[in-house]
């Protein structure tokens, strides 16, 4: 129990950070349904004021936190050999200022209540000398592929700015139901995030949501089902998976927002996960001119259910 109220002062470093995910990563090990219930109560104050959850910072605000259990925090684990040889593995990318893995599915970017290690957490293990190490974005743990580490604070503010006006160029592969229509192919619908009891959330098409568009692009047309390249232009949480299922073609693999009867043909064809790849990204750094592009292979695992869905002809 940390017994009294904390002020907390912020950097430039925090500034443009979301309260939410400052706190994130300020309480780890704290379940994010109790952030949540903080920050709605008032009990955390910017200013002496009260925030919502989306208030972004600036530098020089003043925090306060109140005292809060930390019973739940993680214990400080070290990854396993195995999980730091896998990560190793995957690294496709890496100079003075990235990091960029093929992110194993399964695996969740950061720690959390349930999560004693993420990746973020095994990389600093296993980078001791870059203690800022720290994600560029976020992939769902089902998700796998291009996930980029920024290793300097000015790099990873830099890397944001570029995915807040859309200057960096990521495309994804996914196996999805049925035969796309070209009419259905452009996907511009407003998504909201609803936070439900115990901090899950649900993304939804709703008119008073985010702007969200996602271009899909067949690259195979199956029995059953379409492997297509999909371009995100805007980077709305569960945003293929949810403009995916709207539009009648669900994602092989999806217990959120699938479909039942489809998912049961995936599993049964072999596929034990969902088929979301973050398949390629491309973007320049202007403060080095330097230009990135990675393309993260297919898991093998992936590879096989193309095929298995191929020999249903």
């Amino acid at each position: 129990m940390r017994q009294s109220v904390q002020y907390l002062k912020v950097s430039k470093d925090d500034e443009g950070q979301r309260i939410d995910n400052f706190l994130f990563h300020r309480l780890k090990g704290v379940p994010k349904s109790k952030i949540y219930r903080i920050l709605r109560k008032g009990e955390v104050r910017v200013n002496k004021k009260r925030i919502s959850p989306f208030y972004k910072l600036i530098a020089g605000d003043s925090i306060r936190l109140p005292p809060i259990m930390l019973a739940e925090e993680a214990k400080q684990v070290p990854p396993s050999r195995e999980t730091m040889e896998l990560l190793a593995s995957r690294i496709l990318y890496e100079d003075e200022n990235f990091l960029i893995l093929n992110k194993p599915s399964g695996m969740s970017v950061h720690a959390g209540s349930t999560v004693r290690v993420g990746i973020v957490e095994a990389l600093r293990h296993m980078y001791p000398k870059l203690p800022q190490l720290e994600l560029g974005h976020r992939l769902d743990a089902e998700t796998s592929g291009c996930l980029v580490l920024a290793k300097k604070k000015r790099i990873l503010r830099e890397l944001h700015t570029l995915l807040r006006e859309g200057q960096v160029t990521k495309k994804y592969w996914a196996l999805t139901k049925g035969q796309w229509k070209t009419s259905e192919l452009r996907v511009d619908l407003p998504l909201h995030k609803d936070y439900r009891e115990g901090g899950k959330h649900v993304v939804e098409v709703h008119k008073e949501g985010k702007t969200a568009l996602t271009v899909f692009h067949p690259i195979k047309t199956l029995k059953e089902s379409t492997l297509v390249e999909v371009s995100l232009f805007t980077g709305r949480t569960h945003q293929i998976r949810v403009h995916a299922a709207h539009q009648g073609h669900p994602i092989a693999g999806d217990d959120r927002y699938g479909d039942p009867e489809f998912n049961k043909l995936s599993h049964r064809l072999g596929l034990k996960r969902l088929f979301l790849h973050a398949r390629s990204l491309d973007f320049i750094l202007p403060s080095l001119a330097q230009r990135i592009t990675v393309r993260a292979p297919l898991d093998p695992d992936l590879e096989a259910a193309i095929e298995a869905f191929e020999k249903q002809r």
